[in-house]
């Protein structure tokens, strides 16, 4: 079983009573803060003899002296036949006032460490401890493969809200959870004897009566090199028996002193489960040190936001996964997908793909990577493989490469047919350094083990159903049959928006572009709206739109924010574009039904640091959009690349007046189509080589966004910039510098 099936299951299970655990503990982490505030701790430097005399001056009948793990003294004693427990000022003996046990209800304690249920429950409490502290660590390793390893643990967390929350808060408490496990356990241990805590039975001992006069306690020699901050308890010999002998509870041990000799009789050594058990008792409980008792209390209530966001993201997760249709075995089979997604959204894409197999007349089964092999029957397979982290497998493929590495792989071949071509597709995110860094590892391992491709490896951005349309196109015509891929993705639920503004661009190739402005719902229909297909969004973010007629959704990069009170994007006329020729056909009043797809990778942080903003073409809606919401006059320098500023300079009044207001500080321009045009953006970066240099150096933001060409020309440019400054590309993605949005 993997660590992510581990962690699901113990979480989805276990979790539900570890919530019960975790907020009984914040309950109870109240205690330490509250004994730490009700009286004042002995100074460091006082010694027990000191105390015992300040004490017995202002107690004369005192019992036993305590010393809390608060730090504050209290002081048993009978006032007549009436017990009674004070707290005590160390520095003069004054009675503080009474103490009491925790004001917390008793069951409080009792759920947490025995659910109410005496013995047994004390063992179900101990088994929770030990499923917390194996869902910790299938935590830890799980956060280290998304994030990339050690290095990259404090990196920008990037998903969904669940999953953003679940691991922004692993990482802030996740330490702690495992040790309060850990500690959890270790109690229990003692607790169920499982372990000897005891040095051994208590001596009989007796003070020596020799017709010497009993030593006050502040004479006693084990006293006066003894510091209060080392004590626990101290019981004082009764008036009415000559024989007791005073005794002394510390960290170290327990010893018995002679009231009359001052000698110490016996000194038992605490055993090391005993001083072990005793530290799993304070970094369980924070009895002696509040601050940490906080810290606790919020662990314990994190585990709460675990579960719940937990939930959430297994519920996505199990949501979004179909299950495969039309299987035919795989010894029947003439094709065969194997799929590898983190997710569950590639095997939609597998899903779509079985189906137009089917239609033109193949066998088809579909499965995952882990099971890779081939059959007699098999002719054509074909792999879906997704990325996750930083390059890595998704967890149920991590042996996928060995495995492909083994001959009994092919069976066909075994049997003397010739290796059947595989194609692999790739799935990723161009915000990501290792963007289908599986898919071409697993490509390149493919090819190294003989195995031909009918099609070279193709990436699929941000689950782009417009691209995958595309593959199946080159796959068709390398098949020469009539297949078609028309993925439907599970399109969220969508609210209607009323176009309210649009700027018209003739562009000299016959592709016309506007910019598009549609109304905000206002604040409270906004709140309505929130689990209907549209949240808050932010520059950069991408809107979901569906035309009349389709299912399929296209996307493009927002240029406005919530906060602007309205929508914007940037639409330019696609050759046989469904979407765009909807769109650049609205008029003022019509409506459109759309949804917010975040995109984090792409978003902007809050930043003191220079931002360089390079796009071309409709490109820069979304750099235009950060520009727009710069209030603070963060540095922002933008490097526009058009074809004729007089056709296609969009957003040119706009830039030009943040540019005055001081949102923007440099502009460089660039348009290909025109005498002294200057190039491309590319062009314009090598030109400012100095300059950037210098923005990158201060420790600069890059955002691309425009086509695929002109964002490799772009990366190209900026990798010869700043190969003198030991830098490239590649560096700034891996430290989150760098992000690009392309179509």
């Amino acid at each position: 079983m993997s660590w992510k099936a581990i962690h699901r299951w113990l979480g989805l299970t276990v979790g539900t009573l570890a919530v019960v655990l975790g907020i009984s503990g914040a309950i109870l982490a109240i205690d330490p803060v509250q004994q730490a505030w009700q009286a004042p701790a002995a100074p460091g430097d006082l010694t027990v003899a000191t105390l015992v005399e300040r004490v017995t001056r202002t107690v004369p009948d005192a019992q036993e002296i305590r010393h809390l793990p608060s730090g504050a003294i209290v002081v048993f004693s009978f006032a007549g036949e009436q017990p009674q427990a004070s707290y005590i000022d160390p520095t003069d003996g004054r009675v503080l006032g009474p103490w009491q046990a925790s004001v917390l209800p008793r069951w409080v304690k009792n759920l947490h460490r025995s659910w109410l249920l005496g013995d047994a429950g004390r063992w179900l409490a101990a088994a929770i401890a030990l499923a917390m502290a194996v869902l910790c660590a299938s935590a830890l390793v799980l956060l280290l493969r998304r994030m990339g390893g050690w290095r990259r643990l404090a990196a920008r967390v990037r998903g969904t809200l669940a999953q953003r929350t679940h691991l922004v808060t692993g990482r802030v408490v996740l330490l702690v959870l495992w040790l309060t496990s850990v500690t959890a356990l270790t109690m229990s241990a003692s607790t169920l004897g499982l372990v000897v805590l005891d040095a051994g039975a208590e001596p009989e001992v007796l003070s020596v009566v020799s017709g010497q006069p009993v030593l006050p306690g502040a004479q006693l020699a084990p006293l006066q090199s003894l510091w209060v901050k080392d004590l626990r308890m101290l019981n004082v010999p009764g008036a009415t028996d000559p024989e007791d002998t005073w005794k002394l509870t510390t960290a170290q041990g327990q010893g018995w002193i002679d009231r009359y000799s001052g000698q110490m009789l016996v000194w038992q050594e605490a055993t090391l489960a005993q001083r072990v058990v005793d530290l799993a008792v304070v970094l369980h409980t924070g009895e002696s040190a509040w601050l940490w008792a906080l810290v606790l209390g919020l662990a314990g209530a994190s585990v709460l936001v675990f579960w719940l966001s937990g939930w959430v993201i297994w519920w996505q997760a199990r949501s979004q996964t179909p299950q495969i249709t039309g299987n035919v075995p795989m010894a029947q089979a003439d094709v065969l997908i194997f799929v590898a997604s983190e997710g569950g959204s590639t095997w939609g894409f597998a899903q779509t793909l079985q189906d137009a197999l089917r239609k033109c007349g193949h066998r088809v089964h579909t499965s995952a990577l882990e099971n890779f092999q081939t059959t007699a029957a098999t002719r054509q397979v074909l792999v879906l493989v997704a990325t996750y982290g930083e390059g890595q497998a998704p967890a149920h493929a991590r042996g996928a490469l060995a495995l492909i590495s083994k001959p009994k792989a092919n069976k066909g071949a075994v049997q003397g047919l010739v290796s059947v071509p595989v194609t692999v597709l790739g799935f990723g995110d161009r915000q990501y350094p290792a963007f289908c860094a599986f898919a071409e590892a697993l490509e390149r391992q493919l090819r190294a083990q003989g195995w031909p491709a009918l099609l070279q490896l193709e990436c699929i951005h941000q689950q782009s159903a417009q691209q995958f349309a595309r593959w199946g196109l080159a796959l068709a015509q390398a098949l020469n049959e009539p297949l078609v891929l028309a993925h439907v993705p599970r399109v969220p639920p969508t609210t209607v928006l009323t176009l309210i503004g649009r700027q018209n661009f003739a562009a000299a190739d016959g592709q016309p572009t506007a910019i598009l402005r549609f109304a905000w719902p206002t604040e409270g229909l906004r709140t309505c709206l929130g689990t209907r297909g549209l949240a808050r969004f932010s520059a950069g973010d991408l809107v979901g739109i569906v035309p009349p007629g389709s299912s399929v959704p296209r996307f493009y990069s927002l240029a406005s924010g919530w906060q602007d009170g309205f929508l914007e994007i940037c639409v330019r006329q696609m050759p046989g574009g469904q979407c765009s020729t909807h769109l650049l056909g609205l008029r003022a009043g019509d409506s459109i039904h759309a949804f917010i797809r975040p995109n984090p990778g792409f978003a902007l942080p809050q930043t003191r640091r220079p931002v360089l903003l390079i796009g071309a073409g409709t490109g820069v809606a979304p750099l235009a959009g950060f520009i727009r919401r710069n209030e603070r006059k963060t540095p922002m320098h933008l490097y526009f690349g058009g074809r004729d500023p007089a056709q296609d300079f969009y957003f040119g009044p706009e830039i030009e007046r943040w540019l005055a207001e001081g949102r923007l500080s440099t502009l460089q321009t660039v348009f290909s189509r025109v005498p002294h045009g200057s190039g491309y953006v590319q062009d314009a970066l090598r030109r400012d080589a100095e300059r950037v240099r210098h923005w990158v150096s201060q420790g600069a933001i890059v955002r691309v966004c425009g086509s695929r060409a002109m964002a490799q020309g772009v990366a190209d440019a900026l990798d010869t910039v700043l190969a003198s400054l030991q830098l490239s590309v590649a560096k700034l993605k891996a430290k989150e510098r760098y992000a690009e949005d392309v179509f």
